[in-house]
């Protein structure tokens, strides 16, 4: 399984976006042959203004630019349409107004169909409509604020549902981890209340055994065959305990632990959070594993705090000899360079140096990236 590389977008922007710029751009078209100075100033304003409506999805980009953006479209489509009241500008005006409505936040909403009121009003004392007229265009209004609040209430209602699925599976998910741990300390106690204890009490007994046949000048070859069967003993009591200790540790595979921080991201902050797994999945030394698990975490935490409700992309890849994690969080921009290093980072850096593996760290075209490659 692949996945492309993360941190960056397609190079051709997908059809949906392309259909939201082309209605923008097709409006202003119709307007052009009748258009005088100012018009061609606003017209060009506007097809400028689209670009971003072309190149990110109306839940991307930099920050609040797409909020600022749509209201603005709205405003120049309806000074286009008053003054070439002939041409298809009211189209882009009445479809970035459903666009706002239907996803942007309330305030940038609210000031798209304020200026689309004002538009139409300007234009309706422009034309000097009659009253059936005027009622007809702002009937139009309504119905697509109308249609814009329906559809973002199903939206909200799906993510809504989503969330609860989610909740339900994790909760579910959770009672059979307790369960199997539960199993699991049962199993441990046995062990250590029968087998360890009956080891134990081998070696002791094995330990006087050597004891007397040395006292009693018994031959080396018995004496050998005492300290080796108490040295089997011992090694069994040892092996034991790892079992036992084995048993009530939570041992989760990395790859498990991975999904159940990004499925914690996705409820805290409704944001996207995927994994990918390339390569054959395969049990992981310890200390590997906790270091591939808590990077996972660290990043998490850093994009919480510095780009919070980013999606998020990571990327587990078992390759011959070694295991490479890539996170990469899209805040839609290239963030800063950071003046240096925080305790978070850098003590991943120091847990990966101890496994004698490499870690890259650092702003990519939309968002932070984080590679590390470690030996496993």
């Amino acid at each position: 399984m692949t996945t492309p590389q993360p941190g960056r977008h397609p190079s051709v922007p997908p059809m949906p976006h392309w259909v939201r710029w082309g209605l923008v751009a097709v409006s202003m078209a119709t307007a052009m042959p009748r258009a005088g100075t100012l018009g061609w100033v606003l017209i060009v304003v506007t097809l400028a203004l689209s670009l971003p409506v072309l190149w990110y999805p109306l839940t991307g980009g930099p920050r609040g630019l797409l909020p600022v953006v749509l209201p603005t479209i709205v405003a120049t489509s309806a000074a286009v349409w008053v003054l070439a009241p002939s041409s298809w500008a009211s189209a882009s005006m009445y479809t970035m107004t459903f666009m706002a409505v239907f996803r942007l936040p309330p305030a940038s909403a609210i000031a798209s169909i304020v200026l689309n009121l004002a538009g139409i009003t300007w234009w309706v004392f422009a034309r000097q409509l009659d009253i059936r007229d005027v009622l007809s265009i702002y009937a139009i209004l309504a119905v697509v604020v109308l249609l814009a609040l329906n559809r973002r209430n199903r939206m909200e209602k799906l993510e809504q549902a989503e969330l609860a699925l989610a909740r339900a599976q994790t909760a579910n998910e959770e009672h059979a981890r307790s369960a199997a741990l539960a199993e699991r300390a049962r199993i441990a106690r046995e062990l250590h209340d029968v087998l360890a204890h009956s080891l134990a009490g081998l070696a002791l007994n094995l330990q006087g055994a050597r004891l007397m046949l040395v006292r009693d000048g018994a031959s080396p070859d018995a004496v050998g065959q005492i300290e080796r069967a108490q040295k089997l003993a011992t090694d069994g009591l040892a092996e034991a305990r790892k079992a036992v200790a084995a048993l009530r540790e939570d041992a989760v595979p990395v790859e498990r632990a991975m999904s159940d921080l990004l499925a914690a991201y996705r409820l805290d902050t409704g944001a996207r959070a995927d994994l990918a797994i390339e390569g054959e999945p395969r049990e992981l030394d310890a200390a590997v594993g906790a270091t591939l698990v808590r990077a996972v975490q660290e990043a998490l935490a850093n994009t919480r705090k510095h780009a919070p409700k980013a999606d998020v992309d990571v990327t587990l890849n078992f390759a011959s000899g070694q295991v490479e994690l890539t996170v990469a969080d899209h805040q839609g921009r290239r963030p800063p360079e950071a003046p240096a290093a925080g305790y978070g980072l850098r003590g991943m850096g120091e847990r990966v140096a101890l496994l004698d593996g490499r870690l890259d760290s650092g702003p990519v075209e939309d968002g932070w990236r984080i590679h590390l490659t470690v030996p496993g």
